[in-house]
């Protein structure tokens, strides 16, 4: 499973894009290609040697004794019908992820700089869109598509050997004070800022079913359920989604799509036997707490 962790401090958490660039920051878009090609081949009837797993297609072209321009048409096949044809998946989306394959596998389609520009516009460091006219992608990732291509990205991840995506959001920056810290870099947030974080909040709720194989922890201090001016009464469509209803408060819903860690008597040290959690509930716990 991919984790990656979001700190509000150093990343503009209100921006689901900010999210996105976040995550894509750390991943090896490279391996990913290469695990896809090899899929690819396997299925074609080219075994990868084992000793060269980072073969490239003149490579084996010479392996096999086949026509170099006929294994080229036979991969960008295999590569139309694996990623393009995945609708699962937005096209732009697509349209990268192929040709971040057709440069792994040395196919002689994509060049360095072409690779490389792509790879900066999935992290949000391409200064020049312009860059990928040549790769048929002509907008760049922003608020109105970073949710998509991150249903995109979950799902790319699950088809190249991962268990999902677990990602963190610790948004305590949201109740500390305005100082800075000594480098400058911490950021502030104001009540519009907070506002649309909670938005983007209540979104990955409700598309909880599209977000399959993902996991979103958010980290909060208590003054969330407490703060009147930051906490959830600032931004009722979330409080709604994520309030205490009628319902069991020592059980919690295992069919429902949120689950509440809290009430730990000690932060440092804490007894999962004596919660009273059912057993997938303390299974849940000793994958997200820390290991004391």
């Amino acid at each position: 499973m991919a984790a990656v962790a979001v700190d509000a401090v150093h990343t503009k958490v209100q921006m689901i894009d900010q999210i996105f660039f976040s995550v894509a920051r750390t991943l090896d878009w490279d391996r990913l290609a290469r695990t896809t090609v090899n899929r690819i081949c396997h299925m074609l009837g080219y075994e990868i040697p084992v000793g060269n797993p980072r073969i490239s297609l003149a490579e084996l072209a010479e392996l096999y004794s086949y026509d170099l321009h006929e294994l080229r048409r036979d991969v960008n096949r295999g590569l139309q019908s694996e990623i393009f044809k995945n609708y699962k998946m937005v096209q732009d989306f697509r349209i990268a992820m192929i040709r971040l394959c057709q440069f792994e596998f040395k196919t002689g389609q994509f060049t360095d700089a072409e690779a490389e520009a792509v790879k900066a516009w999935l992290r949000g460091q391409l200064s020049q869109i312009s860059l990928l006219r040549n790769t048929r992608i002509f907008r760049r990732i922003t608020r109105t598509n970073a949710r998509a291509m991150l249903f995109s990205l979950v799902h790319w991840l699950t088809s190249n050997e991962y268990t999902g995506l677990l990602l963190t959001l610790d948004l305590q920056q949201f109740f500390k004070g305005r100082e800075r810290d000594a480098t400058g870099m911490r950021i502030m947030y104001t009540r519009a800022a907070i506002i649309d974080t909670y938005e983007s909040m209540r979104q990955l709720i409700d598309n909880t079913d599209e977000f399959q194989s993902m996991a979103t922890v958010v980290c909060l201090p208590p003054d969330f359920t407490i703060d009147r001016t930051r906490g959830m009464d600032l931004y009722q469509a979330l409080k709604l989604r994520i309030y205490d209803e009628v319902r069991d408060e020592a059980r919690d819903n295992p069919f429902g799509t949120l689950v509440r860690l809290g009430g730990l008597k000690n932060d440092v040290d804490y007894d999962l036997a004596g919660q009273g959690m059912a057993p997938w509930q303390q299974q849940m716990l000793r994958r997200v707490l820390p290991q004391r």
